[in-house]
């Protein structure tokens, strides 16, 4: 009984792909930190139905994908009889609504992002993977996802989070490219334009963007914005000597943090260099199939120092390592449960 217990627990895993779930956390940090605040509590509803709405996408891929993997991979759950067709169309259901839910929990604007995400997956999985779409589609997820953070952290966070939002879509872009060859392997041109691809997203990612300075129209710096009206903008006199610390103090930790952004930043990108690169030349080199997967491996476990690079870039060092962090952990269970 326990032997059959765990069996089953190994199939939905290798089903959902558990090794791939943190990837999918750092789209919402890294969302927060382009809406310019720390993570809160709709940042953590977001990282709640990111991950329901990736897992839906697993479930009802294989789902979805069960008559071709009969043939190319019979060993996943549903070919092999572990799990059963109307079991994980049941699971992918049930993990879209849940997600929906959580997004609605954290207001109208992450929820009419998280439902045209969920439209972007199930278009994908049952129609558009196959086509000259498949791309651009799952391309479309991954950038809805890291939206999908910063409007749940603020709502108003759309505009400033779609350049690095594009960034992501760049890359998942190019692995979903690369994944098309995956079990037949024989293609130079998609390995080629992912590394061109990685190369270009190293280069934009190793330094902090410019933005504004964060103490304009705060009340930290100078005699506007806040401070005006309650102190030297009202009355002409200096504000007082706790507000004139709590200013001092804050003006600190952010010029600290304005340091430690370039380093996050270039280590996260180094990081995401060091990940991608050499599996996408590897497969352009020798578009084998073992070397083909190995790429789209490496390229998922690539999307969690770009999420770091994303967030130390927009000014959230300590969520960008924080992200960064995550690497070894998804690794070490890579090697138990395949991430493709």
């Amino acid at each position: 009984m326990a032997a059959g217990r765990g069996g089953r627990l190994r199939a939905w895993a290798e089903l959902l792909r558990v090794s791939a779930l943190f990837t999918v956390p750092g789209d919402a940090l890294a969302g927060a930190a382009c809406a310019g605040l720390r993570p809160n509590r709709g940042t953590a509803l977001a990282v709640g139905a990111s991950l329901c709405l990736y897992e839906a996408g697993m479930a009802l891929n294989d789902w979805a994908d069960r008559d071709e993997d009969a043939v190319e991979r019979p060993h996943r759950p549903l070919p092999s009889g572990r799990i059963s067709p109307p079991a994980a169309l049941a699971a992918a259901g049930a993990l879209t609504a849940a997600g929906l839910a959580l997004a609605a929990r954290a207001g109208r604007a992450p929820l009419a992002v998280a439902t045209t995400l969920a439209a972007a997956v199930w278009s994908y999985d049952l129609h558009l993977k196959h086509t000259p779409a498949g791309p651009a589609a799952m391309a479309s997820a991954r950038t809805l996802d890291l939206l999908l953070g910063a409007t749940a952290t603020r709502p108003t966070a759309l505009r400033p989070a779609l350049p690095h939002a594009a960034l992501l879509g760049a890359h998942t872009y190019a692995i979903t490219s690369v994944s098309r060859h995956e079990t037949q392997g024989g293609s130079t041109r998609a390995p080629l334009a992912a590394l061109a691809t990685a190369l270009v997203i190293t280069a934009a990612t190793a330094r902090p963007r410019n933005r504004p300075s964060p103490t304009a129209g705060t009340g930290v710096g100078s005699g506007t914005g806040a401070w005006a009206g309650t102190g030297a903008g009202a009355g002409g006199s200096p504000p007082t000597a706790p507000a004139g610390r709590l200013r001092d103090r804050a003006a600190s930790l952010m010029r600290a943090s304005d340091g430690l952004a370039p380093v996050a930043a270039g280590l996260a990108a180094s990081a995401y260099a060091r990940t991608a690169l050499t599996p996408f030349l590897h497969a352009a080199l020798n578009p084998s199939p073992p070397l083909t997967e190995r790429a789209v491996g490496a390229g998922i476990r690539a999307m969690i120092p770009l999420q770091a690079a994303l967030a130390a870039r927009s000014g959230a060092p300590g969520t960008g390592l924080a992200v960064l962090a995550l690497v070894p952990v998804a690794r070490r269970l890579a090697r138990k449960v395949s991430p493709t």
